[in-house]
Order: structure tokens, then sequence, then C-alpha cells
């Protein structure tokens, strides 16, 4: 991967979690979100438990708020999903203010919202901390099929070229006094969509034609991984055992 490769997502940091190997992270990322995820409906001190552990992961990696805050717009939808839940769902309605809502509504969304949160707090501790190199590394070494893997590889390796073309179509757009702001513009908006579809397109095509010419077999070169150590493991588990306590308090 060529230098600066997705570095609008990594950060570059000497915490624990940036020096921890990519594999005992993305296994612990894993065990968290399936732990939390299994804590049940309206168990509110499990769920705000899980909830300060991924604020402490993300802490911990000592990046600023100013590059943390921007990558938890990924939590938004949720956010706007878990607000209009209440008001929606059938039940029994409850007041809420000046207002009713449904009751089984206020707790699926207060659920919804603490495991959303929580993913996401621990997604982007594992964003900032992991280069993008690292993490095609961690899934060649869990053995993750050949396919996947390059899909993941050449996902990070290119969305920051489509995401430039797209930048500099929006220059080309705005230079011709082009104003987004009308249904008028929509016509405008679907043909720059289907123009950078395929330009992405016809760059894939010749990528891959590059790359069959060079030797390509549908396996990218397996590389050597940093070896991962049981204080590694036993660090990056550490959360998931944890919300596992607080899963089995819950269902008591």
């Amino acid at each position: 991967m060529g230098a600066g490769t997705g570095q609008h997502l990594h950060v570059e940091g000497n915490s624990l979690l940036h020096r921890m190997s990519a594999t005992a992270k993305l296994v612990g990322l894993l065990a968290l979100v399936v732990v939390v995820v299994a804590i049940p409906k309206g168990a509110w001190f499990a769920l705000a438990g899980s909830l300060c552990l991924g604020m402490l992961v993300l802490v911990s990696t000592g990046v600023s708020a100013r590059h943390t805050l921007p990558r938890l717009a990924v939590d938004l939808p949720f956010v706007v999903f878990a607000l209009v839940l209440p008001f929606v769902a059938t039940g029994t309605r409850v007041p809420l203010g000046p207002v009713t809502v449904s009751e089984s509504g206020l707790v699926a969304a207060g659920t919804l919202l603490a495991k959303a949160s929580t993913g996401a707090l621990v997604g982007v501790a594992f964003a900032v901390t992991t280069a993008p190199r690292d993490l095609v590394l961690a899934l060649q070494q869990l053995r993750v099929p050949d396919p996947m893997v390059s899909i993941v590889s050449f996902m990070v390796r290119y969305l920051s070229v489509v995401s430039g073309e797209l930048a500099r179509m929006r220059i080309a757009l705005a230079s011709r006094g082009f104003r987004g702001r009308s249904l008028r513009s929509w016509p405008t908006i679907a043909a720059s969509a289907g123009a950078l579809f395929v330009r992405s397109f016809e760059r894939g095509e010749r990528v891959h034609l590059a790359m069959l010419s060079r030797g390509y077999a549908g396996r990218l070169p397996a590389l050597e991984a940093p070896t991962t150590t049981p204080s590694m493991w036993a660090l990056a588990l550490a959360p998931a055992a944890i919300a596992g306590g607080l899963l089995v308090g819950a269902l008591r």
C-alpha cells in the first residue's frame, strides 16, 4: 500500500493500543462487540458499564478529541433512530414531559443507543490505532479467505483515491457555478454520481489488468505479521472479559 493510504482514519501515537498487535486488537474488538450485543434489553447497569468501558478504551488511545469526535459521527444514524423509536413503537404509553411515548420503545431505544455507542467507541479506537497495512496482515494471520482479504485491502487502498476524485468533481462543479440547493440540481448530482462510478470501474479494470500482467493469481503476497505475545492477547481480551462479567450479572 502506498504511503498515506487510509491515514484519514489512522492517527500515529505511542499508546499501548498503538503498540499492540492488530490481530489481538481485532479479535478483542469482535469479542467485545459480540458480548455487548448479547446483553439483554433493559439491563441498564450492564449497558452503562459497557458504555463506560468503550469510553475508557477510546481514551486509552491517547488520541485527542479533535481526531476522535468527528469519527464518532458513524453513530449518528443509530442516535436518530433511537430518538424516533419511542414515538413510533406500539405498546403501553407513558408520559415523558409534555408528550407520551411507548414504554417498550423507550427501553429499546436506550438499549440500542448504549450498544451502538459502545460499538462506535471501540471501533474508532481500533481505527485510530491500527494502520491499514496492519489490518490486512491481521486478516491474513487469522486465516480469513483470500477473496475477502483482497476486497478489504483494495477498499482501504482506493477509498482515498475515489474520495479525491469526488473532491475534484465537486470543485469542478462549483467552479462552473453549480449550487445543489433545489430539486432541479438532482439530475446534475445523478450524472456526477454516474460519472464517478464509471471512472472508478474503469480504474479498477486497469488496476486488475496491471496486476494480472505482474503475476497476480487471486492471492495477495503473504507478509510476515508482528508477533502477538500472550500479554497482548490478555490485554486485548480484557474488555470483553469485563463485559462478559456484566452480562453474567445481568442474566442472574
